[in-house]
């Protein structure tokens, strides 16, 4: 039978792999932190404020945040007892069987490919607003900065997203290279945007409207999009939308549990590295929602300061502080590359584990012979989010990458409380507490974001399974190692 096909624990354990221990604790918060703070911050806040919530997106960030926080105590368990890379794949074809473990290694496929691919968009954009505002260049043109279902102000068309596909080849080129150099990078970047996030939220507080907090919880009603799509605005509706949106911006922590096999003392440091990436995370993205739904209204995100949405605030109400929306494109551009930095390589984790278990060509899970790292496997993820990025508008590829990510977390809760059942006497060094209470509340906040996310996302989660059940059923069955 498809769910009796599972991994034992015990052989799951003595899979060390060839990939070198590099990566400590701090390693791995710098890890969680450089993909979490982002595109998910400084694009996806400003999108849940115009389309959805207004300023009680700091609620959607709370409901998202405790999504994230049950989610959080299940990932950290599963880390100490499985140190393994692959994360919920890993944890879920130990528990429920290799077909689901297929299902939920094609999400992470997805939510890694659509998150980068939504990151290096925000880049793109970016990019553009560093050449206008700072250089006072010529920007990149139109049609080849935005997707072929993009049309400007003007009824100019997109072509090609081309600075969106350099940035994805230059990071992959950089992870093929090394680990501990990728790590490196990511350090000395997730520095500097943390501190760009904190001198935004202590400077613009001075200068919050309160009118733009009035009423905080916005009458519900619909608003439809300049791309014809249609959200629920306000009220609990609006709440979830925004919350199943900005949840877009916690996906990093599950990056670090991708990493098990290349961390020294995974048992002590997995649990750390993603509940302290977490917390210090949630802190400053409540702080942050608040400060930007008061400096502009929601009129003004919806009329033009969605892309570099944080600059354009500033501009608008902080006069005297150019300087400081100068410095926010500089250092975010960095800040874009380690998200994308972390996406790509907790992609190419879950390609490597799966290519070890003959799910995908063994080709994933092999090692360049002088820098030891998956090359193939990022090669082939170059093209792949290379081609979300550079032909696929942001706002769909990011909510793609949300119901991914909420759907591999809730069967990350549900691996905990079989395992408990299956595997009580198994080593934990950190246990989630009051099981099966926590992981059931986690599965229940997920399944409220998904709602809120709406039927056309449901859709394209829905075609994106089918064509891997093809694939399993046509490949991966056949080849399995089980």
């Amino acid at each position: 039978m498809l769910f009796d096909k599972k991994k034992p624990i015990a052989g799951l354990l003595q899979e060390t792999g060839n990939l070198p221990r590099t990566l400590g604790v701090w390693s791995l918060i710098g890890l969680g932190i450089g993909a979490v703070i982002g595109s998910g911050l400084f694009v996806s806040t400003a999108t849940a404020i115009a389309d959805d919530a207004g300023a009680s997106v700091t609620i959607a960030f709370v409901v998202a945040a405790l999504g994230c926080a049950l989610s959080g105590f299940c990932y950290a368990e599963l880390a100490s007892a499985i140190p393994i890379s692959g994360s919920a794949y890993t944890y879920t074809y130990a528990t429920m069987g290799e077909l689901l473990a297929w299902i939920i290694g094609w999400d992470l496929i997805l939510e890694y490919a659509v998150g980068a691919a939504t990151v290096a968009i925000s880049w793109s954009q970016y990019l553009n607003n560093l050449l206008v505002n700072i250089l006072h260049t010529t920007p990149i043109p139109f049609a080849w900065s935005h997707s072929p279902f993009q049309v400007s102000a003007g009824g100019e068309h997109g072509i090609i997203n081309l600075p969106a596909l350099v940035i994805i080849a230059l990071i992959s080129l950089l992870l093929i290279k090394g680990t501990k150099e990728s790590a490196w990078v990511n350090g000395i970047i997730v520095i500097v945007k943390v501190a760009i996030v904190v001198l935004i939220i202590i400077t613009g507080w001075g200068f919050i409207n309160a009118a733009h907090h009035t009423p905080f919880i916005p009458p519900a009603t619909t608003y439809v999009d300049e791309q014809g799509f249609s959200h629920p605005f306000g009220g609990i509706g609006g709440i979830l939308a925004a919350a199943g949106t900005v949840f877009f911006a916690f996906i990093g922590f599950d990056a670090v549990s991708t990493t098990a096999q290349e961390t020294i003392n995974p048992k002590r440091n997995m649990p750390i590295g993603v509940l302290g990436t977490l917390a210090f995370c949630t802190v400053l993205y409540i702080l942050f929602g608040h400060v930007l739904s008061g400096l502009v209204s929601v009129q003004d995100l919806r009329n033009g300061g969605r892309e570099a949405s944080v600059a354009f605030a500033i501009h608008q109400a902080m006069p005297g502080y150019d300087w400081l929306a100068q410095l926010v494109t500089v250092a975010l551009l960095a800040g874009f590359s380690s998200v994308i930095l972390a996406m790509l390589m907790g992609q190419s984790r879950v390609f490597y584990a799966m290519g070890q278990d003959g799910l995908l060509p063994k080709v994933f899970a092999e090692l360049h012979p002088r820098f030891q790292t998956p090359y193939k496997a990022n090669l082939v993820i170059l093209l792949l989010v290379g081609l979300f990025a550079a032909f696929i508008p942001g706002n769909v590829v990011g909510h793609m990458s949300s119901i991914g990510t909420l759907f591999a977390f809730i069967l990350v809760n549900l691996s905990v409380i079989i395992l408990r059942k299956r595997e009580p006497g198994l080593e934990r060094q950190f246990r989630t507490p009051w099981v099966p209470v926590v992981p059931l509340l986690g599965i229940t906040f997920c399944a409220a974001m998904i709602y809120g996310l709406g039927w056309a996302n449901w859709l394209r989660l829905l075609a994106w399974l089918i064509l891997g059940l093809v694939i399993y059923f046509g490949y991966s069955k056949k080849n399995s190692k089980l």
